[in-house]
């Protein structure tokens, strides 16, 4: 490739951006950018400031984005080099370095969180990882649900922020192991490289630390240059930042701070990013940069390994026929298996009792009993079958006659609705469906039943037999 080929990309991007905005804010905004590097798909731009870049961000994204790719396609990506940073070094100015004593006395800090300001001679601090012992990938069970997630977070333990994983998004229904997978890749980014920064928190404590931030005068600084000084960060039950403006503008700062100082971030939801509400665009944009994997309920051969793990780590032995009935008779998530387990053996040790097959059966009939409340995309396809009288065959099939691609549809939109998997999930579940074809079923369903009182009705009769008073 040519020296100067990345200014000849950057050019035809600017010639996009120039036709899209006011001359003056081009000559502002634009004008002192300079192309650095382009490798692969790459491109490496230097802006004067962080404030510089930030506004860019702020306001420019999007038609930058959709420049890019025009010019280099869809893979393309930006990469920023600050001229003058303040994000690498630091420095308190000369008012906030008095009565440093008591700074670190008492520092800004939430649930025993430090931070730990740039200044000349300090030692470090140490952070507390809050990150649980018990979850490492040596108590990890590797699956076919989860092998794809496990292997990017062993490749990211090995390299954190030199991969093409960053972030790694993982999302997938409750109880399938995405807070232990998370947490997994931090505990063995530490084991390997003990002085990275290692921090995990949820969606909701960061949300705390942010509020308390702002309704403190000064605090709001101190809280993003300590994030900014995070090496590996993993925010779990990230769709919580939802309808909270303020806390997206706070994580989407420090989210580009750490990605641009080539800095791991790893992110747990409920759904993939392109399911998600209340988020803002740009965020979920960043949310897409690096690898997004899916965690799903684990298969039977799976969850057989999971019990016997986790029995095997309580120090007990249990014979193969009630691995193999629990395992038979508990098919939702990895949650349910270590509960249920869990209540084997309370029960055998509280009441005295041999762990017999007859207990696991007694134990089994109240749990799924319990459990036979909730809906499950195997109820819904086989209600919706019965009042459209058709097959299940023919519900899954390739035709496009009305009448069946209309059931099709409806299964599709009370899969999202009562269930919490993801739409590749309930695609899967509906003949193989793509993400895309199951959203495009949803958004369908929602327009016919505001305009068609028949359609609408139909759906209401279903839904009610799914969900009986």
């Amino acid at each position: 490739m040519k020296q100067s080929e990345h200014i000849k990309v950057w050019g035809s991007c600017l010639s996009i951006i120039k036709d899209n905005i006011p001359e003056e804010s081009f000559r502002t905004w634009f004008a002192p950018i300079e192309a650095i590097s382009l490798n692969g798909s790459t491109l490496s731009i230097k802006v004067p400031s962080d404030f510089f870049r930030e506004y860019l961000e702020e306001h420019y994204i999007d038609l930058v984005s959709k420049a890019l790719k025009r010019v280099m396609g869809n893979d393309a990506k930006l990469l920023y080099n600050i001229a003058i940073s303040g994000d690498s070094s630091i420095k308190l100015p000369p008012h906030e370095k008095i009565d440093l004593e008591n700074r670190l006395r008492d520092p800004y800090r939430q649930n025993n969180f430090i931070s730990p300001f740039a200044i000349p001679g300090l030692q470090q601090i140490k952070i507390d990882s809050r990150l649980n012992p018990n979850y490492t990938f040596e108590n990890f069970v590797e699956g076919e649900c989860n092998k794809l997630g496990y292997t990017a977070g062993m490749a990211i333990a090995k390299k954190p922020g030199g991969t093409p994983f960053n972030p790694l998004f993982i999302y997938g229904g409750a109880g399938l192991g995405k807070t232990h997978l998370a947490q997994a890749i931090g505990i063995a980014i530490k084991e390997q490289a003990p002085k990275n920064i290692v921090l995990y928190v949820s969606a909701n404590i960061f949300q705390t630390q942010y509020m308390d931030a702002v309704n403190v005068k000064n605090k709001l600084t101190d809280f993003l240059n300590f994030y900014r000084f995070i090496d590996t960060l993993i925010i779990d039950d990230v769709h919580e930042f939802a309808d909270k403006p303020g806390t997206q503008n706070a994580f989407f700062h420090i989210f580009n701070a750490l990605h641009q100082s080539e800095k791991q971030l790893i992110l747990t939801s409920d759904k993939a990013p392109v399911d998600l509400t209340g988020l803002e665009q740009r965020l979920l944009s960043r949310f897409k940069w690096g690898l997004s994997v899916e965690l799903l309920p684990p298969s039977f051969e799976t969850r057989v390994e999971i019990l016997r793990a986790k029995s095997l780590k309580d120090g007990i032995e249990l014979p193969e026929e009630i691995l193999t009935f629990l395992a038979s008779n508990i098919t939702g998530n990895v949650r349910e298996l270590e509960g249920t387990l869990i209540s084997l053996l309370a029960h055998a040790t509280l009441s005295k009792e041999m762990i017999t097959l007859d207990l696991a059966k007694r134990l089994i009939d109240k749990i799924v009993t319990a459990n036979n409340n909730e809906i499950s995309m195997d109820s819904i396809r086989d209600t919706t079958c019965n009042y459209f009288k058709i097959s299940k065959e023919e519900l899954v099939s390739k035709t496009r006659k009305r009448e069946i691609s209309q059931a099709r549809q409806i299964v599709m939109y009370l899969g999202r609705n009562l269930t919490k998997k993801s739409l590749a999930s309930i695609g899967a579940c509906i003949g193989g469906r793509d993400h895309a074809t199951v959203l495009h079923a949803c958004n369908t369903v929602t327009d016919l039943m505001e305009t068609d009182k028949n359609f609408k009705k139909f759906v209401d009769d279903i839904e009610s037999q799914l969900k009986p008073l």
